[in-house]
């Protein structure tokens, strides 16, 4: 286990408050930017800066959910067919996660968030939102949902994030949800696929619990606050900042993978 200076505390708290806020904000886990923060910032090995972040993603999407469940955005057939499938996968990329080079599927994965954002952005700036009316159960396409669920989860697994992204990505472009509802239901299947693919991690070695309890102790009250900020937000304002952190991320994903 690695074991952090003390000087590197704070940098690795400050990590987990804006991580912890970002999660809130726009229904994810967080470890897309807190594995390569943790490695600029806070000189963490790279081995641990992948998966200890996951513990820490548990914790906030669990605080974010709290804020949404109060709102009633949750669908529970997209909550209960999506964990059913994602799960399982989750694990299996984990497991693979040991075998198979990430980099290249880093850079594609980021590539697609980043094309992504740009779609919806020129959406949503064309006045063409997904909807405002929450999609009912009865509507969700079970097999589309399950083909997601399986690659979401088997994607999470492997780079161990929670594939929150991925998720409210989805339910925006192919499910016509209202931003609100995909980011509150992303969030739970966030905590959800976090859990195996922490134990699994974990199992293999992958996590420093000492930087997990650190992102954790700021990351939970930050996402918090950040599901507050997203419920009381106009609709536009969110859908435009949502769209614009995809581009962000995507741009800063590949250009760390790159560089590293």
């Amino acid at each position: 286990m690695e074991f952090l200076q003390q000087s590197e505390y704070l940098s690795v708290l400050l990590i987990g408050l804006v991580v912890g806020y970002l999660s809130g904000l726009l229904g994810k886990g967080g470890s897309a930017i807190s594995t390569p923060a943790l490695q600029i910032f806070a000189g963490v090995n790279p081995f641990f800066a992948l998966a200890s972040p996951l513990p820490a993603s548990i914790t906030s999407t669990l605080s974010a959910t709290a804020v949404y469940r109060k709102e009633k955005l949750f669908n529970k057939r997209v909550i209960l067919l999506g964990a059913a499938f994602g799960v399982p996968a989750t694990v299996i990329g984990s497991w693979l996660s040991s075998y198979l080079p990430g980099k290249s599927l880093m850079i594609m994965t980021a590539l697609f968030i980043m094309v992504t954002g740009m779609s919806l952005l020129y959406s949503f700036m064309r006045g063409k939102p997904a909807g405002e009316t929450p999609v009912e159960s009865e509507d969700v396409p079970a097999g589309k949902l399950v083909a997601a669920a399986l690659f979401i989860g088997f994607l999470s697994g492997l780079l161990a994030n929670a594939g929150g992204i991925l998720f409210s990505s989805f339910f925006i472009k192919k499910l016509r949800m209202p931003i609100k509802q995909a980011l509150a239901c992303a969030v739970v299947l966030s905590a959800l696929l976090s859990i195996p693919g922490a134990l699994t991690h974990w199992w293999l070695g992958h996590i420093d619990w000492n930087i997990a309890l650190l992102l954790s102790l700021t990351a939970f009250p930050a996402s918090w606050l950040g599901a507050k900020t997203a419920v009381k937000m106009k609709t536009p304002a969110l859908e435009k900042l949502f769209a614009l952190t995809l581009i962000v991320f995507g741009v800063y994903d590949i250009f760390f993978t790159i560089w590293k």
